[in-house]
């Protein structure tokens, strides 16, 4: 039996955040046999609505995973240029992982898997930069598991955090939105945590459904070299399948200069850092606030919009909010602040252990 849920988000995918029309070239990647449900929606939509051109492509995390396993080097080096021409030519793109494994790449090689990032980095921008793209996570038992629910409890949660009213969110958060864009210095204060930066002149965005799904947050960055301090992030993050915990940085003049994790391979945490010289500062930060995600669960396109959380981003800045950082990395580290925490902006308290105490921004408690 079809679960209405399904065709209600194909329907928010296809018709809101891609905003398929008549003569769109749509691309739509996606991983793992749980999706399909929720491809066939989409696929369906999208010729409805007159697309010229719809591609389907599937992947396997088994057949990743053998890559990185076997590749050598002129495998890891190769461009697939018939890949970039399809993405010169897509209008759309919509992305579902519904990979089963959440720790399927826990033992491969770290550098391998960065190389390989540089080597299709210029797709990935070529997706972000010219196409209304969209990505989400179908629930699968994995990453219930990472959750702690039951597969049914996940679903639950899903589609409760992803089929909302997303124009209606929109205009909810647009007090933040636009309160950040008078803002110069922000500084971050908890128990093990005490960092200050300039956000000065740099673009503010709202993030309201059409990029990520689920949704809810308000970025902006850094000035590339303000940065000064220390961050302590308290949730779990899986990067490459390396799962680290407890990570915390040291900054001086915007570079991190000193890397922790009291979870998670010291060396690994360091090559990612080192994947390139932008690796080693901030691209993002960013506010989250879907109130129906509460809780962490080991996957970032979540748990950075916890309400209550901040993430701040070593690696790749967004060009619609830039700092001018450039890197094959982007890794949202998240940093919950219910309960300890303070953000300072001017030297004004807005946000106290995870909520917003300023009049004009108490709505979004």
């Amino acid at each position: 039996m079809k679960d209405p849920r399904v065709a209600k988000l194909a329907d928010i995918l296809v018709n809101y955040s891609a905003s398929v029309k008549k003569n769109d070239v749509v691309i739509i990647d996606f991983s793992g046999t749980r999706p399909i449900p929720l491809v066939k929606e989409i696929y369906k939509r999208c010729l409805e609505n007159g697309a010229k051109y719809v591609e389907y492509n599937f992947s396997s995390e088994e057949f990743v995973r053998l890559f990185y396993d076997l590749a050598k080097e002129p495998q890891l080096n190769y461009f697939p240029k018939h890949r970039m021409s399809l993405m010169k030519e897509a209008t759309a793109y919509i992305g579902i992982s519904g990979n089963e494994n959440t720790q399927c790449f826990a033992h491969t090689p770290m550098a391998g898997m960065v190389q390989r990032q540089r080597v299709l980095k210029s797709i990935q921008d070529r997706r972000v930069d010219k196409t209304r793209w969209v990505i989400t996570r179908y629930p699968t038992e994995g990453l219930a598991q990472d959750a702690k629910m039951s597969l049914e409890e996940f679903e639950d949660f899903y589609f409760k955090a992803c089929n909302i009213d997303w124009p209606a969110f929109a205009e909810k958060i647009d007090g933040l939105w636009k309160f950040l864009k008078r803002v110069d210095r922000v500084a971050l204060k908890s128990s093990d945590t005490d960092l200050s930066f300039s956000i000065k002149n740099i673009p503010v965005q709202k993030c309201e459904g059409l990029r990520n799904m689920p949704d809810g947050e308000v970025f902006t960055a850094p000035i590339r070299d303000s940065i000064e301090g220390f961050i302590t992030y308290n949730t779990p993050s899986l990067y490459h399948g390396k799962e680290f915990d407890g990570v915390r940085l040291e900054f001086k003049k915007g570079k991190i200069v000193k890397a922790t994790a009291r979870v998670g391979s010291l060396v690994e945490l360091n090559k990612i850092l080192d994947s390139d010289p932008g690796a080693r500062y901030i691209g993002e930060f960013s506010f989250g606030l879907n109130k129906n995600i509460t809780t962490p669960m080991k996957n970032i396109l979540f748990d950075e919009k916890i309400m209550g959380s901040i993430h701040l981003t070593p690696g790749q800045a967004y060009k619609d909010a830039d700092n001018g950082n450039r890197s094959s990395v982007h890794w949202d580290l998240v940093k919950i602040l219910k309960g300890d925490g303070a953000i300072y902006c001017d030297g004004r308290l807005i946000q106290k252990n995870g909520k917003f105490i300023v009049p004009g921004l108490k709505a979004l408690n």
